[in-house]
């Protein structure tokens, strides 16, 4: 192949924090489009830019690794890509290898067992600017001749800082590709390889201190015991607390902006009663629901984002290992549990990181108690409905205290899980955690709005996607049969939904729930955020209230006691089915699923059962 004319397939690897991702932004910016690899639940990530030849360079970000001697799944595939073996993914053209300028001795191990693929590569020496701010000093075309590939400083984050890397390749030629296949990495080998770092480094690099010293002073407060402990304590409070009071006028926004374009197209569709009723009912009482609460979530995500680009989380995964590990747990698994705030799915997935098979099933077991960001329509519907805006100590929003202690809930929910998982295990797991802590860093707009922007399109994917099929098969569920000619009641309540529903209230009843909740039960199984949709679908056929506003309906209709237990519900309730699909592709057991349904299903409804029947008490 000659690859000089056509487009050039560029493979990005690196240690994980290296910066590769933010290199990745910057080259490919919009042009981006993220899937999973075939068989696997591994996230693919592809974009394209155009070089200043013409040339069309297409990059394909792999998943962090430390070595090709792969401890992960994400190692085995970064690996097998790189060698050109992975099953119906072309081999790159180049691979770019994305290191840390600051921390060259970790990284240039992982440089030199990607050399032995005999691979054409470039060596990107990332954050060269926060290198030379600590002293450090990288002859880069010393380090060039001793390994004998391109070395281009980088700086991903600042406009302009990966012209210099795009310049060296786009003049690159690549003739005939005469690659080796299948090259070992030779575990024996490993000294040899610590000899050669520890030369190369004696040879090229100058530095002052091992590490930067206002890592060092940070560390010292945040990595405190005692006062650590409290940072994060309230920097968790303080993200709970905005995602309510900073979304507020957003959301009311949305959803008034949503309610009058479905009274004007419901009014250009009166001539048409049936479509008429499937539009207004279905289509903007149910969909329009649930997109005023994309707010919340771009909130909860922005949180997410910026502590991870600052290199925050896995300090917090290290002050949380003893803790954790009490309960059954283990330090690595804070980040995937953090992740599942956002959503158990890529929680689940993260989990590869923990070594420990054992700790990861009990890792994977709890992460559906974590209160994922399809709950958050849920709760903020409920919250604003029945906890009233009062100010605690005059500093806070009561509904954020409510909304904090949910998440509390869960958080609490999974340790005492994991510990009675931990209590039932005659094995012991080992206790060993070593990670990197990478160095602090601003976190890039750049990069934050690019994450942004592609949890957004996810959530109006599934909005236009799932949620807008099920809420059109709930809207034909209780829309047909007709009534009879004598009916009473409203027409609803003879339909397949309402029969559903009515009958479901056997088994729900003693724990607050109305037929409408327990319709809504049912499509909340495949998104929990439909949840809020069906029951605006379900109000707004009814003739019981007004979907447009439904906190208002709700808040006229059910009991506190009721509206507790179906918060006390989700705070426990079964995961949607792609969580429990992916748990079922993680572990390769469908005993696992079973498992986790089953005892997410006993929780909630003891949970419930306790909260409705003390709140009906008191109140």
């Amino acid at each position: 192949m000659n690859a000089v004319a056509g487009s050039l397939r560029i493979a990005l690897v690196g240690n994980p924090n290296c910066g590769k991702t933010a290199l990745f932004n910057r080259l490919t910016g919009s042009h981006q489009k993220v899937a999973n690899y075939a068989g696997v639940t591994v996230e693919r990530k592809e974009g394209r830019f155009v070089a200043p030849s013409g040339r069309v360079l297409q990059l394909l970000d792999l998943p962090g690794a430390y070595s090709l001697d792969a401890a992960s799944p994400d190692e085995a595939i970064t690996r097998d890509i790189c060698a050109g073996a992975y099953p119906g993914e072309a081999a790159p053209d180049l691979i770019v290898c994305v290191a840390d300028a600051t921390n060259l001795r970790l990284h240039l191990r992982f440089v030199l067992e990607l050399k032995q693929l005999g691979r054409p590569m470039v060596l990107a020496l990332n954050m060269i600017d926060a290198a030379r701010q600590r002293g450090i000093r990288i002859d880069a075309s010393a380090l060039e001749r001793a390994l004998g590939i391109p070395v281009v400083e980088t700086v991903a984050v600042k406009r302009g800082g990966a012209t210099t890397l795009v310049e060296r390749i786009d003049a690159m030629a690549f003739g005939p590709l005469r690659w080796k296949r299948d090259v070992p990495v030779d575990p024996a080998a490993d000294s040899d390889v610590h000899a050669q770092v520890r030369a190369l480094l004696a040879a090229t690099v100058t530095m002052p201190r091992a590490t930067s010293a206002i890592d060092d002073a940070i560390d010292r407060v945040v990595l405190h015991p005692v006062a650590g402990l409290a940072i994060l304590a309230v920097v968790m409070f303080l993200i709970f607390q905005a995602v309510f009071s900073w979304a507020a006028p957003l959301h009311d926004a949305i959803d008034a902006g949503v309610g009058v374009l479905g009274a004007r197209v419901a009014d250009l569709l009166a001539s048409m009663p049936l479509l008429r009723s499937l539009v207004a009912d279905g289509v903007f009482a149910g969909l329009g629901t649930v997109l005023a609460f994309l707010p919340q979530i771009l909130i909860l995500f922005l949180f997410i984002l910026m502590l991870e680009e600052s290199g925050y989380l896995p300090r917090a995964a290290f002050l949380l290992d003893r803790l954790m590990f009490a309960a059954g747990l283990t330090g690595r698994s804070f980040i995937p549990l953090l992740s599942s705030f956002a959503c158990a799915i890529p929680g689940i997935m993260a989990t590869r990181s923990i070594a420990d098979p054992r700790d990861r099933l009990t890792t994977i077991l709890v992460a559906p108690l974590m209160t994922c960001s399809a709950r958050l329509p849920v709760y903020t519907l409920l919250i604003a409905a029945f906890i009233p805006r009062h100010d605690v100590l005059g500093v806070f929003n009561l509904q954020g205290v409510v909304l904090f202690t949910l998440y509390v809930a869960g958080i609490v929910s999974a340790l005492a899980v994991a510990y009675v998982i931990k209590r039932m295990r005659s094995d012991k797991s080992e206790h060993a955690l070593m990670m990197e802590l990478p160095s602090y860093r601003l976190p890039n707009p750049r990069d934050i709005a690019i994450g942004l922007w592609d949890r957004a399109r996810i959530f109006l994917r599934r909005v236009g996607g799932i949620i807008l099929a099920l809420t059109v098969l709930l809207w034909f569920l209780s829309s047909f049969p007709a009534p009879p000619a004598d009916a009473t009641l409203p027409a609803i309540d003879y339909s397949f939904a309402g029969r559903i529903g009515h009958w479901m209230t056997h088994v729900f009843a003693p724990i607050g729930f109305n037929w409408q909740i327990c319709i809504a039960l049912i499509p909340g199984l495949a998104a929990r955020e439909v949840a809020v949709s069906s029951l605006a679908t379900v109000y707004a056929m009814s003739a019981e209230g007004d979907a447009a506003q439904l906190g208002a309906t709700i808040a006229t209709q059910w009991s506190l006691a009721t509206a507790l237990s179906l918060l006390a519900w989700y705070v426990f309730a079964p995961q949607c089915m792609s969580t429990l699909a992916v748990i079922k592709r993680e572990t390769n057991s469908w005993r696992n699923v079973w498992v986790t349904a089953g005892y997410l299903f006993g929780l909630a409804y003891l949970a419930s059962l306790l909260t409705y029947q003390i709140a009906k008490a008191l109140t």
